[in-house]
């Protein structure tokens, strides 16, 4: 009975762990969970959350404590009412009845009326990654009856409003893991069947042309060779297509599992530990930027392998200064010479880099190893200039 209760207290605790990690790999459950914490922590009538649905509106999505669905999908654009308030802002925006508030628009009127509610306070959730801070969502505290929200109140939903922008930041990195490991499996799928399928069929293929062109007396064999030499063909197109359709994939989200394989094959050829980390989702780049950061990161293994004598090797992705940036950080031991940004492989990488603007660096690290570092700018940013 003991041993039960103990198991039982143990699946417990996993299944509240479970339900913790959900909260933030997941953007819907973590948006729902601030809608629910708002609610708890105030002890207020109703929280609830809006998404954005572009930089100009938003559209609550998430609702706790509501009586009515009046509020569900509500489209609030920039300046109207007092999430479009914030979303125009950038701030905190706090009525004490809401209808009868000369501080914002009255769009909404209907429906809040319709819920019930007088007081409310909306909070921007803010998303610091990247360029800059943006307002990524908007959290909402209300009450169904006349009060004032204070200064802690405020307080206590910023601070609620920042757990959540981390919250989404990592479900954002989780689903770009996600998403990379699914065009990871597409490229191994793809050259799979490229090695297996496509060999087999050319294979059947060069078979039944030299038996066709071997039997010329015999017409009804000849016939069923025809047929299956063209099922063969028809067949041949289709996996073609299948493969086109497995590779198609934006240069964004190539290039973090061009660089995973990167790491796997230089694990795996050279048995030292290697790791890829995409710190935070890139911004769109075209192929040759791509393939230029690609590259890079080739170097950089290479020169590892070659001189580093490394026990571990780290491959970073992410946003930095309005660009895009990869590192390839060792803990090798080599000579400082070995570490000079002098080789023919970087200095033709930085040449390459220096066309789209960006930079190249290689320097020794404090406590050992070196660091290759590249860095690129936005499309848009290059074309501004």
């Amino acid at each position: 009975m003991e041993r039960a209760v103990e198991q039982s207290n143990v699946l417990d605790g996993l299944l509240r762990e479970h339900d913790d990690l959900l909260t933030v790999l997941d953007r819907v459950v973590a948006l729902h969970g601030t809608a629910q914490l708002i609610r708890e922590s105030l002890g207020v009538h109703t929280g609830f959350v809006a998404d954005l649905n572009g930089p100009d509106q938003a559209v609550i999505r998430w609702l706790s404590g509501t009586r009515t669905g009046s509020l569900q999908n509500l489209q609030v654009p920039a300046g109207q009412g007092i999430g479009g308030r914030v979303l125009a802002v950038g701030e905190p925006v706090r009525v004490s009845d809401y209808v009868s508030s000369p501080a914002i628009t009255h769009q909404f009127d209907a429906q809040v009326r319709g819920e019930g509610l007088a007081a409310m306070l909306a909070v921007p959730i803010i998303s610091d990654q990247g360029s800059g801070r943006e307002t990524v969502a908007i959290a909402y505290a209300a009450m169904r009856e006349r009060v004032e929200f204070g200064d802690e109140a405020v307080r206590t939903v910023e601070r609620i409003a920042d757990r959540a922008a981390t919250a989404l930041r990592v479900a954002s990195l989780a689903e770009s893991g996600r998403n990379n490991a699914v065009a990871a499996e597409r490229q191994r799928m793809q050259s799979a069947l490229h090695d297996s399928v496509g060999a087999l069929l050319f294979s059947i293929g060069a078979q039944v042309r030299d038996l066709h062109e071997s039997i010329q007396d015999n017409p009804a064999l000849d016939l069923r060779l025809r047929r299956l030499e063209s099922d063969v063909s028809a067949a041949s197109s289709a996996l073609r297509e299948a493969l086109l359709a497995l590779s198609e994939s934006t240069p964004e989200r190539a290039l973090p599992v061009e660089l995973s394989e990167h790491c796997r094959s230089f694990e795996a050829r050279c048995g030292v530990s290697a790791r890829f980390v995409q710190l935070a989702p890139v911004p769109p780049l075209d192929a040759e930027r791509t393939a230029t950061l690609i590259a890079v990161v080739r170097e950089g293994l290479l020169n590892v392998e070659k001189h580093a004598r490394a026990y571990s090797v780290v491959v970073s992705l992410g946003p930095c200064e309005g660009g895009v940036q990869v590192m390839v950080a060792d803990d090798g031991t080599g000579e400082p010479a070995e570490c000079a940004s002098t080789g023919m492989g970087v200095r033709a990488l930085a040449e390459r880099v220096a066309r789209f603007g960006g930079k190249v660096s290689l320097v020794r690290d404090e406590d050992g190893g070196c660091t290759l570092r590249a860095w690129l700018p936005e499309v848009e940013a290059r074309v501004a200039r």
